[in-house]
């Protein structure tokens, strides 16, 4: 199932690091792996459900550097095109957001697509821009697009 959100993700046009057509051994090798660093405690996948149907995920990693205990990422957010707009993925990531805190972490940061990237939606979750690259990687179908960098304060320390 996660695999089958990821392509289907990527064949709507979402920069999540990969190019379409996505092959499924491909989306599959890559929740193996997201999947086994979570075993280790690297990082936690979180998935929203609609019945027995994943629609939706958000992975906060958590293996950072040793001068930055205190940070986590978000990676990964993905929700099915069928459901979007339904309230998931803020529900989801406010959920990734909790449990960073009882991880300790008081700082996340994430990046999004410039074009039909999710800024809107982060900003309205009070994530701070810290601003664009231009030309950061390649879109599903071709083209360069920028990324954009945010940031968040959390617990104590927001």
């Amino acid at each position: 199932m996660l695999a089958q959100i990821l392509i289907e993700v990527v064949a709507d046009g979402g920069s999540v690091s990969f190019m379409h057509p996505l092959a499924v051994a491909d989306a599959t090798a890559f929740w193996q792996g997201s999947l086994a660093a979570a075993a280790r405690g690297e990082r936690i996948v979180f998935g929203a459900f609609d019945g027995d149907e994943v629609v939706a995920t958000v992975t906060l990693q958590l293996a950072m550097p040793a001068n930055q205990p205190h940070r986590a990422e978000i990676a990964k957010m993905m929700t099915r095109p069928s459901h979007r707009g339904r309230g998931i993925a803020s529900r989801l990531l406010q959920t990734a957001e909790a449990r960073a805190i009882a991880e300790k972490r008081t700082l996340l940061v994430l990046d999004t697509a410039v074009e039909d990237g999710a800024s809107d939606f982060y900003a309205r979750l009070g994530y701070t821009e810290a601003g664009v690259i231009p030309d950061y990687a390649y879109k599903p179908h071709g083209g360069l697009i920028g990324t954009r960098f945010f940031w968040k304060r959390l617990g104590a320390a927001a």
